[in-house]
């Protein structure tokens, strides 16, 4: 393949030592050009190829540390796992062990009950854990899943008002309340042993996996069971993403966080709690966040009528960003802020776009966060 774009680069270089060009020429250059662009594709999915694993090698610790976890915890459990053949990049993978690891140990220590419990509810006393991973898309799927006592609703609210982490008054939907338990500070547990109880784990593993690119979901039935969805990038290296303009400034969308993107006209929003706007989605209020107001941006559209509304999700939260155009989608090389600047909350890295300029790339849960929390501030300012 490296033969094949020196070849297409040397036929190329002609047009650069030739003076005047002609019709045919320029018929000739774009077809180098296309040629260039096959084979740079095709060198990228071969490294990429190279740089891929079966998820088998995360999955192989898991049946001996299910055993020795449910003999400790006197518990019967029989760990399930399928498509371990799935592929995942090398760094993806490095990355994901122990946010795994937490995740089935909190499925063994907190969803799955006691024997004696279980043939009370009339289940069989050996509890599952079942581990798959599956391809969707551009991205990676695993779900860690338990057929043990399920996440209850009522306990969560409670415990989380008394640790002070929602406000008595908040207004949570399932999923908003199953996401609690990934909130720093927050534990289920009546007394703190070796295996839970101190408060820390589920947060960093929410952590991790959005430093990933990655999310989170979480859904639970009582006394049925629970299922945690991990959904990443196959490469960290290379990102999908939706171009967008607000006023002069350029900025990327990762494609797994778009639901949809539409039009909307200013009667079809509402207002709440002062200064939230709200628009109805399919007998579902989304909160609206105006781009350009997060990022202080002059000379953005400010009436919906001229501008898009994007639907995204992060954080089990969906939102719609106010923009003003889509301008095409495309795959960018991933530049970290981090590493040359420094963390800049809403903002996941940078790329650099095809005529030199530097995007953006936006950080749909910082983003989500940024604006909750600049809402909060001018709020505590008016009163």
């Amino acid at each position: 393949m490296v033969g094949e774009l020196v070849i297409t680069q040397s036929m190329l270089n002609q047009f650069a030592e030739s003076e005047e060009v002609t019709v045919e020429q320029i018929e000739q250059l774009r077809t180098g050009l296309g040629q260039l662009e096959r084979n740079t594709r095709e060198l990228q999915e071969s490294v990429m190829g190279i740089r891929m694993l079966p998820i088998s090698f995360v999955f192989s610790r898991f049946p001996r540390m299910v055993h020795d976890l449910s003999s400790r915890l006197n518990k019967k459990v029989e760990l399930v796992m399928s498509g371990e053949g799935t592929e995942l990049d090398k760094t993806v993978m490095e990355k994901i062990g122990d946010p795994l690891v937490h995740l089935v140990r909190n499925a063994i220590d907190h969803g799955i009950e006691t024997p004696a419990a279980r043939v009370a509810k009339g289940k069989p006393e050996t509890g599952n854990v079942y581990l798959n991973a599956y391809h969707q898309g551009g991205n990676i799927v695993i779900e860690i899943k338990d057929d043990g006592g399920g996440l209850n609703k009522d306990k969560l609210l409670a415990k989380a008002k008394e640790k002070g982490l929602i406000k008595e008054d908040d207004q949570l939907t399932d999923e908003q309340i199953y996401h609690i338990i990934l909130m720093p500070g927050f534990s289920t547990a009546e007394e703190v042993s070796d295996v839970s109880g101190r408060g820390v784990g589920m947060d960093v593993v929410k952590r991790n996996i959005e430093s990933l690119g990655g999310s989170i979901d979480i859904e639970s039935e009582l006394d049925t069971g629970t299922t945690f969805r991990v959904r990443l990038p196959l490469t960290l290296a290379i990102l999908d993403g939706q171009t967008v303009r607000v006023g002069e400034e350029v900025y990327i969308i990762p494609l797994v966080s778009i639901m949809e993107s539409i039009q909307i006209k200013s009667d079809m929003v509402r207002q709440v709690g002062g200064d939230m706007e709200v628009f109805k989605l399919r007998e579902e209020y989304l909160p609206i966040i105006r781009t350009h107001q997060v990022f202080t941006i002059n000379g953005a559209e400010d009436e919906f009528e001229r501008g898009l509304l994007v639907v995204v999700e992060g954080g089990g939260q969906r939102v719609g960003l106010f923009v003003d155009e889509l301008l095409g989608q495309q795959q960018v090389v991933i530049k970290s802020l981090e590493t040359n600047f420094k963390k800049v909350a809403g903002i996941s890295g940078a790329t650099i776009l095809g005529d030199g300029s530097v995007a953006i790339i936006i950080d749909i849960p910082g983003l989500i966060k940024l604006a909750s929390d600049m809402k909060d501030s001018d709020v505590k300012e008016i009163a």
